[in-house]
């Protein structure tokens, strides 16, 4: 008989259903860090429609969108389903997975009880007048990204899809390898082959940013299976062989060249020369990777606002620049003079239709792709996992975490189709692009702009002083691990200040003291001085300072924390989370008001 709920790692019989499930919740009161917004609750198992499929989550993905549904920014998801109708005041988020079928719709035609599927993250009504008429699906206007926009994802025993989101696994993965790949893997296949007569061609160079990230790994394998000849653009040296084990021809260090941002104005004679002589440099080094004076047809782009315009000018007459995110930022300058002389492409590129998935995991099947998973985590590590994300601190690759799947390695039941390079990846250094956007984030329209500003004028005048933690935990830079943890779990903070005689010279953070912790042994990791893993020199902001400066400069620096200094000496912190929480606040009374 089918219990009411099961323990995590005890799977139901197939095709019995629980009434309730574990699951890792976001609720609005705990919207900050990861390592505070998620929670682990019971709840009910959903009911699903016609073309839905429930799903037995064996192992999920990890992706930037569930960092920020637990921030609440840019856009505060539980409240946009709430406007629209759907009463659950909790975010169930993940939008990676695999598993096993348990129930389907009456709809459903293309899985059964009891398949092994991944799961892909694009949903909409099949009723739609468009979808029905044949238009792609991702210009349905009822289109979501499934685990962002949409509740039940699957960071929880059961997922509610479509039937058309499910795919067949491979079976030569585990079960954290297919929930690895979907997100990026389909967002980069749609960006490369889905665009008509820019469609990659045998023989075209495609410059790809990011290539040790989990997108641009996606997009290195895929060129080079459609015989392409891929270069990728990475932050160091040190991503050279990964990403040629992938395929590449070569690899362009970016740090080499200093001309990143916003086009000078055409008639700032001066600027606009000194930029050109950086993107010229940068457009010979994709000569001397290819060793001939060839320009790549199609760019793979997602920084935005810094490389956009060396994107547009290094691209060949007639080709494309695909772009599916903005990751610097969103206001992109171009020459227009090379764009209409030499008939050039900006192509805007959002996840993937149903087809497009299918095609990607069919490469995938067929062991042409591999999921380049990074680093596997278990059910209680999916907090952490999101945490190192919001710190940018994670590994290169994608992430997979376990639900159902008791251990890992379990799920595969073949061999690979053929022999596939399986490349280390290369050690994490801290990135210098800031990460601005999820990659779904919809877009606002009058109303909601008049609401946001609204609750961004409920902040004019605040200063750091009115939200600083002023009883904050501060230790010495020879104090133990040990002490830095201890104080962290009796404060609730995410963060402590490194001191020496009342001077700031150092940050610990939660996601230190568990890096550190990786391979040691357990009382080594409790007597290490925390000046061997602080952050030094920590960013540094007086207590006066007002809140939209404090948020401005800790964006533009891309860190999460600030010591607040009175008088030289340090006084308290203050994190991104005490921002939203106090916007959480305000918004909520003005509303009321």
């Amino acid at each position: 008989m089918t219990k009411d709920l099961y323990d995590i790692g005890e799977m139901p019989p197939i095709g019995e259903v629980p009434a309730k499930m574990h699951a890792w919740l976001i609720r609005p009161e705990r919207f900050g860090e990861p390592s505070k917004a998620f929670e682990k609750e019971v709840v009910d198992v959903p009911e699903i429609g016609d073309y839905d499929c429930l799903v037995y989550v064996m192992a999920a993905g990890v992706n930037y969108n569930n960092v920020w549904a637990g921030l609440g920014i840019p856009v505060n998801v539980i409240a946009a389903r709430n406007k629209a109708g759907e009463p659950e005041e909790f975010h169930i988020g993940g939008s990676d997975a695999s598993g096993i079928v348990y129930k389907v719709g009456k709809k459903v035609t293309n899985v059964k009880v009891g398949d092994e599927v991944v799961v892909h993250c694009g949903t909409y009504d099949p009723e739609c007048p468009s979808v029905q008429a044949g238009v792609d699906q991702m210009y349905s206007p009822t289109y979501r990204i499934w685990g962002y926009e949409t509740n039940y994802g699957s960071f929880a025993q059961f997922t509610k899809v479509k039937g058309t989101q499910c795919a067949p696994k491979p079976k030569h993965l585990t079960w954290e390898e297919a929930a690895a790949y979907m997100l990026v893997g389909a967002t980069a296949y749609r960006m490369l082959l889905g665009w008509n007569e820019h469609a990659l061609r045998e023989g075209d160079v495609a410059l790809i940013w990011g290539g040790a990230g989990g997108l641009g790994s996606m997009a290195i394998q895929i060129a080079k299976a459609k015989g392409a000849v891929p270069i990728a653009v990475v932050s160091g040296e040190d991503k050279f062989d990964y990403c040629q084990q992938l395929g590449a021809k070569g690899c362009i260090n970016r740090k080499n060249f200093d001309h990143w941002g916003m086009l000078p104005h055409w008639k700032d004679t001066a600027g606009y020369n000194t930029w050109l002589k950086g993107v010229r440099s940068f457009g010979k080094a994709i000569w001397e990777v290819l060793g001939e004076k060839k320009q790549p047809r199609i760019v793979f782009e997602h920084p935005g606002e810094t490389t956009i315009p060396t994107s547009l000018f290094v691209c060949d007459t007639g080709g494309m620049v695909a772009i599916c995110a903005g990751t610097t930022g969103y206001n992109a300058t171009v020459d227009l003079r090379y764009m209409w002389m030499r008939q050039k492409r900006v192509q805007g590129s959002h996840f993937a239709n149903d087809a497009q998935c299918y095609a990607f995991n069919d490469m995938v099947i067929q062991g042409l792709i591999d999921p380049c998973l990074s680093r596997g985590f278990t059910w209680d590590e999916i907090p952490d996992a999101h945490q190192l994300m919001y710190e940018n601190k994670h590994p290169h690759g994608n992430m997979g975490v376990l639900v159902g799947a008791t251990e890992f390695g379990l799920g595969k039941t073949a061999d690979e189709p053929m022999p596939l390079p399986h490349p280390d990846m290369p050690a994490h250094q801290e990135d210098d692009l800031p990460r601005l956007v999820p990659v779904s984030i919809p877009l606002e329209d009058v109303e909601a702009a008049e609401t946001a500003e609204a609750a961004g004028g409920a902040n004019d005048g605040a200063t750091v002083r009115d939200i600083m933690v002023r009883d904050m935990s501060m230790v010495g830079p020879d104090d133990t691990l040990a002490t830095a943890a201890r104080l962290m779990l009796e404060r609730n903070t995410t963060a402590v200040v490194v001191a020496d005689q009342g001077k700031p010279v150092g940050i610990v953070s939660h996601t230190d003291v568990v890096l550190a912790g990786q391979g040691r042994p357990t009382q080594v990791v409790h007597d290490t001085p925390v000046k061997q893993v602080m952050t030094p020199d920590p960013y540094t902001v007086e207590a006066g300072t007002t809140l939209t400066q404090a948020v401005s400069f800790m964006t533009g620096h891309r860190v999460h924390h600030l010591v607040v200094t009175e008088n030289g000496k340090a006084a308290g912190i203050i994190a991104t989370g005490d921002v939203m929480r106090r916007m959480v606040s305000e918004t909520a009374r003005t509303a009321a008001e």
